[in-house]
């Protein structure tokens, strides 16, 4: 039992959602929409103080003349549009209650944007178990490059391609030794991704793959066999 004027009741009070910023769905009681404020993250401030400084300091401070990366200014800059009605918004309206909501434009980033960044990887995640990954064995790669490569591959798009290549190269191999059944000729099923920096935001471009975890090859015209590696 809380009684008025405890500090329960007082907690309770404080963590009660604010009319002005949530609202009943229609049809879905006891759900709440809280529209995102990114101007009020930490994060949000954090660039739009520094982002200008960073800028200049890394064209003064790259040893090979590169300076900050387009893509990542282009990031940086796109998320601080991202969710502002200011940078353009779609009007959402109910047919049922005729309820109406300004919903803003989203940046689509991939790196930045704490936002766009879970739904991408969750539309990504879903759209690969559902559609493209078949149910086999599958297992995680990572590759690490040597501190001294690392700006090349952050730098030029087609050397981090080539790079992949060769990695991709090393896992046919491997698997197709692994897979005494397969045909000489077989080839592996991947997934990859290719993240630019590291756990604390530093330079660390690296690999992570998806690889099923065995080799393909043609049994005929219209089917196709998997042959399980082994350890």
């Amino acid at each position: 039992m809380v009684l008025p004027g405890s500090p329960a009741a007082a907690q309770r009070t404080r963590l009660r959602p604010r009319p002005a910023t949530t609202r009943h769905w229609p049809g879905f009681p006891g759900t709440l929409y809280r529209p995102r404020r990114p101007t009020q993250t930490a994060l949000y401030q954090a660039v739009q103080h520094h982002l200008e400084t960073v800028v200049a300091r890394a064209a003064e401070s790259d040893p090979m003349g590169y300076g900050l990366p387009d893509w990542v200014e282009r990031d940086f800059r796109g998320y601080l549009e991202c969710g502002i009605l200011a940078h353009g918004f779609a009007r959402a309206r109910c047919e049922g209650c005729g309820h109406e909501r300004l919903i803003p434009f989203s940046c689509k980033s991939r790196g930045i944007c704490p936002s766009c960044n879970a739904r991408r990887m969750c539309e990504v995640a879903a759209h690969l178990t559902d559609h493209v990954l078949p149910h086999v064995p599958a297992r995680q790669w990572v590759l690490s490059v040597p501190k001294r490569l690392r700006p090349y591959l952050h730098h030029d798009v087609r050397v981090a391609g080539a790079v992949l290549q060769i990695f991709l190269r090393a896992i046919r191999t491997t698997l197709q030794r692994s897979s005494p059944t397969a045909p000489p000729r077989a080839q592996l099923g991947a997934v990859s991704f290719f993240h630019r920096f590291g756990s604390s935001l530093n330079v660390h471009p690296h690999y992570h793959l998806d690889v099923l975890d065995g080799v393909f090859s043609k049994a005929d015209e219209r089917e196709i066999a998997f042959h399980e590696a082994y350890d």
